[in-house]
């Protein structure tokens, strides 16, 4: 399916500013939508929204199906009925540009402890049959969900696979008897993902107002500590114990030498087939109540995925397995008809993956911060380019533009310099500026480059288990000129319509 021509932002929102220490789905998303919408961007591009844990990142999520509780407003429960005022203050963390996961996490899952504990007390007759509903339309994920996070609860927070046999292993009579003990630790994680969801959909609705879209991120892979794999053993590559067999990775080439060891189980894609797709589909169909476009990672693993033996220190003694091809997609159509999907297919593609991107007419990515290293050919250069295609100056993976041009080889930035006509001395917005020219149909920013930051401001370095995932931006951060700045830009290259003059577009963009 073609996209629209437009510009959007990259943008987390763990990312956005307020006073809780972490981004969250209330007042600030809301403004930072209106903000967005009047810079000429219509499209806002975000992680995966699922349920972090060790390491904090939103790509190793202990659900494909649910929402991350730390991204409830606590303010909207104030506003709700469901907290008191007080217990925000107990929660609220300094704000400023990083969040300090240590000292949010436990401060955020008391304060919603406190709220669920509240909800029988304090919830209407109308909110009491909203979360039934809620838990009868999702309870195909959400019952397995809520009583896997319970059991970690009860074990310390341990991997599936460390639980007793029985609980591992999901014998009915000890699940059963589980969830007669922990009834309510299972209904608080019921409550939190109806809390999620009524607040991101707020959000979204915001979203429609201002004329945004937005696109989410769904992973090809899962954890292996997760609600999926632990609820569904037989559609994974695992053992009698629920060790994997074999993990994903992708074998080295020029970025890594010995490859890049991801540890996710894999599919057992026969299975899956023989079940027409059905987890898959259920899963693109709950992505999709979320967001109107979704972007999947690693799409080149549709047609073959790099095989590693469990244990090796390395991906570098895998084997290229066939993925589920043409199969895939063809019962995805037949379910969710001609889906908006993004193929994400960076690294080294053959033509087997961009035949399979073709033929199932999914825009590819380009990355700016790739093109610079090769000569004319090179594929991320934008005089390359088709239409069919969404290009980043850098994504959640690169340094910001800045700090990748101030770190690059002189002969890169020369190769820069050359081909912009420019002297560097501002390459994020000359990237950006590239970027917004080109004949793809949808151009994406970090928020980063607009705000022309460097390498601190990074969100992920590939590889590292230290400070990412982290970074946040606050209000102050944002220039006056930069929202009339942006827009000109959107206009002049025909990604915005021309609803507004300048003048005008600036008076919308002033923060409040």
């Amino acid at each position: 399916m073609r996209l629209r021509r437009s510009a959007g932002l990259l943008l987390h929102p763990t990312s956005l500013p307020g006073p809780e220490g972490i981004g969250t789905l209330g007042d600030d998303a809301e403004r930072w939508l209106s903000w967005l919408h009047a810079s000429g961007f219509r499209t806002w591009q975000v992680m995966p929204l699922g349920p972090t844990g060790y390491g904090d990142s939103p790509y190793q999520s202990f659900s494909a199906f649910a929402g991350n509780p730390y991204l409830i407003s606590l303010s909207r429960l104030v506003e709700e009925g469901f907290l008191p005022s007080g217990a925000i203050r107990e929660a609220q963390a300094a704000d400023g540009h990083a969040v300090d996961y240590g000292t949010v996490i436990p401060q955020k899952i008391q304060a919603l402890t406190v709220a669920a504990d509240r909800f029988d007390d304090v919830a209407t007759p109308e909110d009491r049959r909203d979360f039934e509903r809620f838990c009868d339309t999702h309870a195909s994920w959400l019952d397995d969900y809520a009583l896997f996070m319970a059991l970690k609860d009860a074990h310390d927070g341990r991997p599936w696979r460390d639980w007793p046999q029985p609980l591992r292993d999901r014998d009915a009579a000890a699940l059963a008897a589980f969830q007669d003990d922990h009834a309510r630790e299972l209904a608080r994680h019921k409550l939190w993902q109806y809390w999620f969801t009524a607040h991101w959909r707020t959000v979204k609705r915001h979203a429609e107002q201002c004329g945004v879209q937005v696109v989410g991120d769904l992973p090809i892979f899962v954890a292996l500590d997760s609600a999926d794999v632990w609820a569904n053993p037989s559609q994974f590559d695992l053992d009698e114990s629920g060790a994997p067999r074999h993990v994903a990775g992708v074998p080295p080439d020029y970025f890594s030498a010995t490859g890049q060891l991801w540890g996710n189980p894999l599919y057992r894609w026969d299975v899956m087939e023989a079940q027409g797709f059905t987890w898959w589909i259920d899963r693109l169909k709950r992505t999709f109540d979320m967001v109107d476009v979704v972007r999947i990672d690693h799409f080149r693993g549709f047609e073959a995925y790099w095989e590693i033996p469990a244990g090796e220190p390395t991906a570098e003694n895998g084997r290229w397995q066939p993925g589920p091809k043409q199969a895939f997609f063809d019962a995805v159509r037949s379910a969710l008809g001609d889906a908006p999907i993004v193929a994400e297919d960076l690294g080294v593609i053959t033509p087997e993956v961009d035949a399979l991107r073709t033929e199932n007419d999914l825009p590819g990515m380009r990355v700016l911060q790739f093109a610079f290293a090769g000569n004319a050919a090179d594929p991320y250069l934008p005089h390359n380019y088709d239409r069919n295609t969404v290009v980043y100056t850098g994504t959640h993976d690169n340094d910001t533009t800045r700090g990748w041009f101030e770190a690059a080889p002189v002969e890169e930035q020369d190769a820069v310099r050359r081909y912009l006509g420019r002297s560097g001395d501002h390459v994020a917005h000359d990237l950006i500026r590239l970027a917004l020219a080109s004949v793809a149909d949808t151009a994406v920013v970090p928020l980063q480059d607009c705000l022309d930051l460097g390498s601190d401001a990074r969100m992920n370095t590939p590889g590292s288990t230290q400070g990412n995932w982290s970074w946040r931006f606050t209000w102050d951060d944002i220039p006056a000129w930069l929202g009339t700045f942006l827009a000109d830009m959107n206009q002049q290259y025909g990604r915005v319509e021309p609803e507004a003059s300048r003048d005008t577009v600036y008076r919308q963009s002033k923060l409040d």
